[in-house]
């Protein structure tokens, strides 16, 4: 028995030595990579209502993984507080998987960015100006849903782009799209998310984009969500977003114009909005640069219409820029460690509620971002 043991055991050696190597192809082929990132956005205002206020944008935390065409990302808000309007606690901001079957095919599951707004799909580490503005929260926000992706579709198709994109920085030449579906969009100030998601209806949204290299970025998403009002009857009318974006960029100067249609805001019917955002940069070196955004809404309650205005007056200082490019791409690498300095110029009727930032008084603000 004990030398029948041993041949076995001699034998079963010998098949596991013979499929590790012929395998050893296999593995040598096998590749994973992972990186670390993080940043923090700190400030003081003054004005709006406030003496002096200090303000903690983000605090972000988060690691992306690559092993071949499957990915994944995971990112933090230590600003945020354990509450959830969607499904998860609002200090999540990113857990999702992704598979790449190529450029044209990404599939993403978890939460992550909707992809309606395109100043909403740019990084919050790569604004031109320290707030978004107050048509930020018309979009969908993030939320937990499954999207599929595609980029760089129609031309040379030689873009360098991961699948885990949702903004524009990465130029390409020729199309790409997004199509979602997603449970609660709670955590966009024009839905209110209910406590029982189970009963909520779901989303939909999709964009479709076009590029041609940094010269010129256009873009177009609708979206549509049900229950906006909070309530799971289903009685109230769906929320309905249609978002147009231009993003053009000419070596030291970049231009952007995004226009927002929204009907049924947080469910009500008759509260609508329009708003037209127009930002332009112009940098001097690879440290300063002046920024401008003009954003104007009009807003319609029960037939009452009412106007708001907040147009920002910027210099970015880069404290230690990475590199001396100007191009779209290389921009987001001399963010690292920069200062902000925006006075915020006001208009606003006094019947405009709005559902996002908005600045009632002159108002000036500083920002300091750290990144790595």
């Amino acid at each position: 028995m004990r030398k029948r043991a041993i041949s076995i055991s001699i034998v079963t050696t010998m098949l596991i030595s013979i499929t590790i190597a012929d395998d050893t192809s296999l593995l040598a082929e096998w590749k994973s990579k992972s990186s670390f990132f993080g940043f923090s956005q700190v400030g003081v205002k003054f004005g709006d209502g406030a003496n002096v206020a200090f303000e903690v944008d983000r605090i972000r935390l988060g690691w992306k993984y690559f092993s071949g065409p499957l990915a994944g990302k995971v990112s933090v808000d230590f600003a945020k507080d354990g509450k959830g309007d969607i499904e998860v606690p609002n200090i999540i901001k990113d857990a999702f998987i992704a598979y790449k079957f190529n450029n044209s095919a990404v599939v993403k599951a978890g939460v992550l960015k909707t992809p309606v707004g395109m100043g909403f799909t740019i990084p919050g580490w790569n604004l031109d100006v320290v707030k978004r503005g107050f048509d930020k929260k018309l979009a969908f926000e993030k939320a937990t849903g499954i999207m599929v992706s595609g980029r760089d579709i129609g031309f040379d198709n030689n873009a360098k782009v991961n699948g885990l994109e949702m903004g524009h920085e990465r130029p390409w030449k020729g199309f790409g799209y997004d199509v979602m579906i997603t449970g609660a969009t709670g955590r966009s100030g024009a839905v209110v998310s209910p406590d029982d998601i189970k009963k909520v209806g779901n989303g939909y949204m999709g964009r479709l984009m076009f590029d041609w290299t940094q010269l010129v970025h256009l873009e177009a998403s609708y979206g549509v969500t049900p229950n906006a009002d909070g309530n799971t009857t289903g009685n109230s009318p769906d929320y309905k977003v249609l978002n147009i974006g231009l993003d053009s960029h000419f070596d030291r100067a970049n231009i952007k114009a995004e226009y927002y249609d929204v009907e049924n805001i947080r469910g009500v019917a008759g509260w609508d909005m329009t708003t037209l955002a127009l930002s332009g940069t112009y940098a001097f070196n690879n440290k300063v640069e002046l920024a401008v955004k003009d954003i104007r809404g009009r807003e319609t309650i029960a037939g009452v219409e009412s106007d708001a205005v907040n147009t920002y007056l910027g210099v970015n200082y880069y404290i230690n820029p990475k590199n001396d490019k100007m191009d779209r791409k290389s921009r987001r690498a001399r963010n690292q460690h920069r200062l902000q300095l925006n006075y915020v110029a006001t208009d606003v009727d006094a019947g405009f509620k709005g559902v996002g930032s908005l600045y009632k008084d002159n108002t000036i603000l500083m920002q300091y971002q750290f990144k790595f």
